[in-house]
């Protein structure tokens, strides 16, 4: 059977790859043809995470898509991550649905809060529902977690299924700990985008108390200003490097404010520490409330007080780290991996 996906990314960008791309060899060895249609070039993501979006290279971009989908045949299954043209009505969608070629569509975020939150007026009276249609035109709405499935279900969608965003646990392995106690110092992680290093600055005062007590801060894929510069090191996302840097930390921390847009997240980052054996801080928001389960694999902080508690409890105690990051581990293995999810996808694209 062959399918096309029109991803938003090439494999470059993390939620393409994440929600995308490592499926497709999966899909490929039980007979699923894959095109992969990406929206925005390397080029146009080099300039997003530089902050220089040229309207050229979008224009372009969305002139290529457009010319991808009148290449449609109604055999083709369809796969549409998050939606085919951002900040334009759902005319395109609608058009696939009138025209009998039928799709899935894929979100890992609340993206229609682009909308029915935005500052501009206009985008909200002109585009307020764009993502309900999209998700009511398609054949099935694939949700990252139960916020957005509680969404689509509401925008009257026709199917729903929650498909969580999972690693690949062929290329995890346990954090080793039998060195842990000639180890320092003691590492605490987080790894992101440029987007979302805004998050680390809610916890900013707590890092630092922790870097003056020797503490380091390894800041994964973004550099920024967190106030201080004392142990802090920014290290470049490359996906060759991306596991063994994870794995170093001691802790991985995962900061959110309690807003719309963060309970649309799919608390990826906590799973991948959890896939490297390591504990977990979050803030109790969205999907990390699944996530984590308090004492058993880390803990759901609040306050500046409740932070440094908990980062300074994994600090002076490596047997619970260890424990702790030995039960995220497994509860890794049991939900949140490829093979986990698998059949689910090739049923969904069977049907």
């Amino acid at each position: 059977m062959k399918v096309i996906y029109f991803t938003k990314y090439s494999r470059i960008g993390a939620s393409s790859r994440l929600r995308s791309y490592q499926y497709f060899t999966y899909l490929e060895k039980v007979g699923f043809s894959i095109t992969v249609l990406p929206l925005f070039s390397e080029s146009y993501l080099e300039q997003l995470y530089n902050g220089k979006v040229s309207k050229i290279t979008v224009i372009k971009c969305y002139l290529g898509r457009l010319v991808n989908l009148l290449k449609l045949s109604k055999k083709t299954k369809v796969v549409i991550e998050k939606e085919l043209f951002p900040f334009m009505p759902a005319w395109a969608e609608r058009f696939l649905s009138l025209v009998g070629i039928k799709y899935l569509v894929d979100y890992d975020d609340a993206i229609f809060h682009n909308y029915d939150k935005n500052s501009n007026s206009i985008i909200r009276i002109l585009l307020e529902y764009k993502i309900d249609y999209v998700m009511r035109y398609s054949d099935c709405v694939i949700a990252g977690n139960s916020y957005l499935e509680e969404r689509a279900k509401k925008a009257g969608a026709k199917n729903v299924e929650i498909i969580p965003t999972v690693i690949d646990s062929t290329k995890y392995t346990m954090k080793d700990y039998s060195d842990a106690l000639n180890k320092k110092p003691f590492i605490i992680g987080w790894i992101g985008s440029p987007s979302t290093f805004k998050y680390l600055l809610l916890i900013a005062p707590v890092l630092e108390e922790l870097a003056n007590l020797d503490a380091h801060i390894h800041v994964i894929g973004a550099k920024g200003d967190l106030g201080f510069t004392k142990n802090v090191y920014f290290i470049e996302w490359e996906e060759r490097s991306e596991i063994k840097n994870i794995t170093a930390f001691d802790v991985g921390i995962m900061p959110l404010k309690d807003s719309p847009w963060e309970k649309g997240k799919c608390s990826y980052k906590l799973i991948q520490y959890m896939a490297c054996g390591i504990p977990i801080i979050a803030s109790p928001v969205g999907m990390n409330k699944k996530v984590v389960i308090q004492n058993g694999n880390g803990y759901l902080v609040n306050t500046h007080k409740e932070w440094k508690k908990a980062l300074l409890i994994y600090k002076n105690n490596i047997a619970k780290r260890k424990k702790h990051g030995t039960f995220g581990y497994h509860l890794v293995e049991e939900k949140y991996t490829i093979a986990s999810q698998i059949e689910k996808i090739i049923n969904l694209l069977q049907v």
